[in-house]
């Protein structure tokens, strides 16, 4: 399962977190980069949460679903948290600047070691084996795009 070729037409993904005491927190992340095929980078911009729990408890999840297709992926790791003060930070902010284009301050880079990944479905997928996957690009476009 390549994480480039899951990630490529994601828009934004979705990092789920939780703190010391295990209480969740999900937040969608709109810059984020396949590294390696082991390792998925997020660039902080407005996500405090997601830093104090990483802070507490490094293990978290990260999914992204294409739209069109209604397939994604799911990866569980070991997060890092890479602050500005850090040597190799704007070596890694430097990577993000392509899609960032200077509209965001990069607060940190979340660097996730991935140690599981599996593909998400949609439902439809599974109650309708029959499914391909033009059928539902056609039937997204219905629903998202009704005119």
């Amino acid at each position: 399962m390549n994480l480039q070729d899951f990630f490529a037409d994601t828009v934004l993904c979705w990092l789920a977190t939780a703190n010391k005491k295990g209480e969740p927190n999900v937040s969608p992340k709109e810059m984020f980069l396949i590294f390696d095929e082991e390792e998925l980078m997020i660039a902080n911009i407005a996500s405090p949460k997601s830093i104090m729990n990483i802070k507490e408890n490094p293990y978290v999840c990260v999914s992204g679903v294409n739209i069109w297709t209604q397939k994604g992926i799911q990866c569980k790791g070991e997060a890092k948290i890479i602050s500005p003060q850090q040597k190799e930070f704007r070596d890694f902010e430097a990577l993000f600047r392509h899609s960032n284009k200077g509209r965001f301050r990069i607060q940190h880079i979340i660097r996730i070691k991935v140690t599981q990944k599996k593909q998400i479905l949609a439902p439809s997928y599974l109650f309708y084996p029959n499914t391909t996957e033009k059928e539902q690009k056609q039937a997204s476009r219905k629903t998202y795009l009704p005119n």
